[in-house]
């Protein structure tokens, strides 16, 4: 029998969470499914601790590959190899509560969608491993059965930071494979393409106001303030193609365009503190002139006069200060927030003897913490 449900879980270097990422799988009150894990040439014990437990459960097969290739490439051979009707791309560090995927069938009773989207618990892991804080993002219960209505909730799902995600998402197979569909090995930015991509003509889609996937932000592998080459033009590149997405749709209206603006200015913000960092080795003379190259883009000119800022203090700071192309301004502000985030915000909290109790407290210090959501 087919299963309902196909998980891809690609694998490197996770053996101290693997386990309890598939322990995850395996507790599902939903039980038709079958795990993928997709062991991309890891040099830890991942792959081992996966294929001992796959000898006492035939839904969990383990596929090798020769060579390390990367997440996209392990996601591939995840949709090539499931037989599952839908498919979901977990990750091997993150864990999952055990009514995700009936909770997912249920809704599929409902309304036969070829995507359903869940919320999610973003965790956050001090050095030593124990949990510092969770903030949970869920959406609005919502069940779309045509495209006039769907299409308008994909800017408001990317504000929330629900749509550019692959793991909070379970995508129908056959219709994936009709499209021709495949992940891009395009740091930061691959899931992002390949559900606008997905999400292009799609008919129906369910959002589920449940936050079963616990999502894992580490401080090893956290890139918040660490230099990545390319970060402005990929992040660039992300909002131009919501921007065409909703121009192809005709839908790039005011509104719209004030949010992505936002969401634009975010990340230029971002930028600037990353800018900041040793290993972008710029001198105050070169991050002088990227700001006003930054001006003179077409995509700056277009947004970042009519953005809006939701509700972060910072951001609209950072936006009048873009608005008003002040070099000087932008430069301070983006060098404040990086020696601000330097200090780690649950670690000083830690250290002072005070708990993370409330959602204001938790707004506030993901804020300072988490420009580029």
């Amino acid at each position: 029998m087919r299963p309902v449900f196909s998980v891809v879980m690609p694998t490197y270097g996770v053996e101290k969470y693997i386990e309890k990422a598939i322990r995850s799988v395996q507790a599902q009150t939903f039980e038709n499914w079958e795990l993928l894990v997709i062991d991309d040439c890891t040099c830890d014990q991942s792959a081992e601790i996966a294929c001992e437990i796959a000898k006492t459960d035939s839904r969990i097969r383990i596929v090798h590959h020769e060579i390390n290739q990367g997440l996209s490439a392990a996601r591939n051979t995840g949709i090539q190899e499931a037989v599952g009707e839908y498919i979901w791309f977990m990750d091997p560090d993150d864990w999952v509560e055990p009514e995700l995927m009936q909770a997912v069938a249920a809704s599929l009773e409902k309304n036969r969608a070829e995507m359903v989207l869940f919320g999610l618990q973003e965790e956050y892991y001090a050095p030593d491993g124990h949990l510092q804080y969770s903030h949970p993002i869920s959406p609005t219960e919502q069940y779309f059965t045509t495209q006039e209505t769907l299409r308008k909730e994909f800017i408001r799902l990317e504000q929330q930071t629900l749509y550019g995600y692959a793991w909070n998402k379970f995508y129908n197979l056959d219709y994936l494979r009709s499209q021709n569909l495949w992940y891009t090995d395009v740091k930061l930015i691959e899931d992002i393409k390949f559900n606008v991509e997905y999400c292009m003509n799609i008919q129906r889609m369910n959002l589920l106001a449940i936050t079963p996937y616990h999502y894992a932000k580490r401080v090893e592998m956290n890139l918040t303030n660490k230099f990545v080459e390319n970060y402005y033009e990929l992040h660039e590149w992300r909002i131009a193609m919501i921007l065409n997405q909703y121009r192809s749709w005709k839908l790039d209206n005011e509104n719209v365009r004030a949010i992505l603006g936002g969401l634009y200015g975010r990340y230029i913000l971002s930028a600037l503190q990353r800018n900041c960092s040793k290993e972008a080795n710029m001198s105050y003379r070169m991050r002088k002139k990227w700001c006003r190259n930054l001006f003179e883009r077409p995509l700056f000119r277009e947004l970042i006069p009519g953005a809006k800022a939701k509700d972060s203090f910072s951001l609209k700071i950072a936006l009048r200060c873009l608005k008003w192309k002040q070099v000087g301004l932008c430069l301070v502000l983006g060098r404040g927030i990086y020696l601000v985030r330097e200090k780690d915000a649950g670690t000083l909290l830690q250290s002072q003897g005070r708990k993370v109790k409330n959602d204001d407290t938790i707004k506030a210090i993901r804020r300072e913490r988490r420009i580029d959501l």
